[in-house]
């Protein structure tokens, strides 16, 4: 008889589960992404972005899922970007050099993932984590600040430089809205 109770409790619960062939969907909500190990193996999606404006120069990675999007479309359920952040330092070429690693976000999309945002800062189905240079220990950040700062972009899937991404990929130059190179 316990054999049966077990057996229709276990068929209770795994059906309340949403589930895909590969098994339990998890819905993960903001500060509940780790720092992927290895995503310095990834694609690039941007290196060495200037941030004059807060005097920090970024390179970003996106997973191989991420990286298989097309030009014009979202981004897939499944795709992650990691973002170191740097201290900058003026270089001799006018640029800035990177200096300590200061930061490291991480911005994943999955199936319902972005449900649990705060009310007005929905961006689709991305959450976001950020992390000390470690990438263990949780920076103060608010995942809200993230939120609002890519809740403008949503003809691109609410990720900065879309648009710069698909054209260095293609190998050409990115003309941003000004005109000039970047």
């Amino acid at each position: 008889m316990l054999k049966i109770i077990a057996a229709i409790l276990t068929a209770a619960i795994l059906t309340s589960c949403s589930t895909t062939d590969s098994g339990p969907v998890v819905k993960l909500k903001d500060n509940e992404q780790a720092v992927p190990a290895g995503y310095k193996s990834w694609p690039k999606f941007l290196m060495n972005v200037q941030r004059g404006d807060a005097k920090q120069v970024r390179d970003i990675y996106i997973n191989p899922i991420g990286a298989r999007a097309q030009k014009g479309q979202p981004f897939a359920n499944g795709t992650t970007m990691v973002m170191e952040n740097y201290a900058a330092k003026p270089g001799a070429d006018g640029k800035l050099a990177k200096g300590e690693l200061l930061r490291v976000f991480v911005m994943g999309k999955g199936e319902g993932w972005g449900d649990s945002a705060p009310q007005g800062l929905k961006n689709g189905d991305w959450v976001y984590a950020a992390y000390m240079a470690d990438g263990v220990t949780r920076a103060p950040e608010p995942a809200a600040a993230c939120r609002s700062c890519h809740l403008p972009l949503t003809k691109v899937d609410f990720v900065h430089r879309y648009d710069e991404y698909f054209v260095t990929r293609e190998g050409g130059t990115y003309r941003g809205p000004s005109g000039g190179a970047y």
